[in-house]
């Protein structure tokens, strides 16, 4: 039989989605390209304002499904911050300690918004070194790393249940064009551009998914040639975009057009 605490912290974040609205899908008129529909999908929406919040979501859920998380379990992620922001509003839901390690450039409006919602922050000089920093933190507090980098393309679930992309092609069903040529996103993790991609072959789409990637990433090269390359210290300049190393959730198979 599973543990109460579990039961009641799965029930705490399902009613706390059954309460929020989804985000809008916004069309952006452009006059000189009167031939080309732009929607932009406003994540920013959320509760917690971050645009990873359901990823956030996804990542408690399957870490509390895997018997990961207990009731005293503290909770640990490497992030660029909006991650991270989403993830102290869920542990603090289910009472658990929370602490992002982030790199010591993340702006001080995203640390602000990790401490209001109860989260800790441990801020690393290096970004290349952020993942292995919260591993060895997890390891010495008997914490569980939540790992973003490697777990976002999976514990999302991308057949449905309010995924990005169910969420985008509902939205869209009754506009002029509701299977869109490209979907553009960013990578961070990696897990948006794999959601789309595996949910537009699921449903047999014609849509194809470009990814853009900033200066300083290795995503691109790595999408080019199958070699990641040597990445630069200082991360890429955009935080919640491109990283300094191939994380597991990019896969570029799921990928048809790449610009950096």
């Amino acid at each position: 039989m599973p543990d109460p605490w579990l039961r009641d912290a799965i029930a705490a974040i399902n009613a706390d989605f059954t309460r929020s609205a989804d985000t809008h899908l916004v069309p952006v008129p452009l006059h000189a390209l009167p031939q080309i529909k732009l929607y932009i999908k406003d994540e920013s929406t959320h509760v917690t304002g971050s645009l990873k919040h359901r990823l956030a979501r996804s990542l408690f859920l399957y870490a509390l499904c895997n018997g990961w998380i207990t009731r005293d379990t503290p909770v640990i992620e490497a992030s660029s911050g909006s991650t991270a922001i989403s993830e102290a509003y869920y542990a603090r839901l289910l009472g658990l300690r929370f602490i992002a390690v982030v790199a010591r450039s993340t702006s001080p409006e995203k640390l602000r918004r990790i401490t209001q919602y109860g989260g800790e922050c441990v801020l690393v000089d290096d970004p290349r070194q952020d993942r292995a920093h919260a591993r060895a933190l997890a390891a010495e507090l008997g914490g569980h790393f939540m790992d973003q980098f490697t777990f976002a393309e999976r514990a999302t679930d991308w057949r449905g249940n309010n995924n990005i992309a169910e969420s985008v092609f509902k939205q869209l069903a009754d506009e002029p064009h509701p299977c869109p040529r490209w979907i553009v996103c960013g990578a961070g993790t990696g897990g948006t551009a794999a959601t789309f991609g595996r949910y537009i072959r699921y449903r047999s789409y014609a849509t194809e998914v470009c990814v853009v990637d900033p200066e300083r990433s290795v995503f691109y090269e790595y999408f080019r040639t199958g070699e990641a390359g040597a990445s630069p210290p200082g991360g890429s300049g955009v935080e919640g975009i491109g990283r300094p190393q191939v994380e597991p959730s990019f896969m570029p198979e799921l990928v048809d057009h790449m610009i950096r």
